[in-house]
């Protein structure tokens, strides 16, 4: 699924367009006539495409399009498309819509509001999984929101180094547990289809050539598992269930880390 990759353009014009003004036409104070175009309004336009199209749909003459303009025009302003994905992940890492301290308070509240933030951001934007992000961007909001990460887990007995780490495990369940959710909402749109219709056509067929004596196990719990979802799958529920699972991971390193010290 993966298209593009993070930090991939020119990082002195990244950024410049991260953190300030400095270089760009539409900063505050430029003499003579106001711009017709902003960084913010073609970053707007250029999510707005990926959120309907996905990435593959996205390019600077794309982008003009949307705006009215030709695409020479854009580049006063972005450099490019590599550069424009950069200020486009960084804008949707800062759409934050829980709390830093959930109601309830403690870590495993934090990590649970943090996690479920973060697929929210997946589902809402689903291109962020067609940016491969080893390399980040290194705005504002990416090192806004590892910094919240990290002190969701601080003070908890561990070092540094395992800080990192857990905030790392937990990032990439979430972008690995997303992407079944993702996947299903793409393959509905595209066929027309729910997960139920599919499988109901399909199960006829299946019926006639599946041997339950030969596959017992999975023909009982696929069977359970259908009827209540409805479907092949719930990634809902997956997710929640992963989520729990690491967290007791965690909270057994947290004890370790306590016996040790006492």
């Amino acid at each position: 699924m993966t298209t593009e990759y993070s930090a991939a353009g020119d990082p002195k014009r990244s950024l410049e367009l991260l953190w300030g003004a400095e270089g760009r036409d539409d900063r505050p104070g430029r003499p003579g006539p106001k711009p017709r175009l902003t960084v913010d309004g073609i970053v707007r336009a250029a999510i707005e495409i990926a959120d309907a199209e996905g990435l593959a749909a996205l390019s600077m003459r794309r982008v003009a399009e949307r705006l009215g303009v030709t695409a020479m025009s854009l580049y006063t302003y972005v450099p490019g498309k590599a550069e424009l994905i950069d200020v486009m992940l960084d804008r949707v890492y800062g759409e934050t819509t829980t709390p830093a301290e959930p109601e309830g308070g403690g870590w495993r509240a934090r990590l649970q509001a943090i996690a479920r933030d973060n697929r929210a951001r997946y589902l809402r934007h689903p291109w962020l999984l067609q940016v491969a992000t080893s390399r980040p961007v290194l705005g504002p909001n990416e090192t806004a929101r590892y910094d919240r990460e990290l002190r969701a887990v601080d003070g908890l007995g561990l070092s540094d180094v395992e800080m990192d780490l857990v905030v790392s495990v937990l990032s990439d369940y979430v972008h690995g547990a997303v992407r079944g959710a993702v996947e299903s909402a793409q393959a509905q749109r595209r066929t027309d289809l729910t997960d139920e219709e599919w499988w109901q056509a399909r199960a006829p067929l299946l019926e006639k050539v599946l041997d339950v004596t030969r596959f017992p196990t999975a023909t009982r719990v696929g069977a359970a598992a259908g009827a209540e979802y409805g479907s092949a799958h719930d990634p809902a529920r997956a997710f929640e269930l992963g989520l729990r699972l690491i967290l007791d991971g965690l909270q057994a390193l947290i004890q370790a880390r306590s016996d040790e010290s006492g």
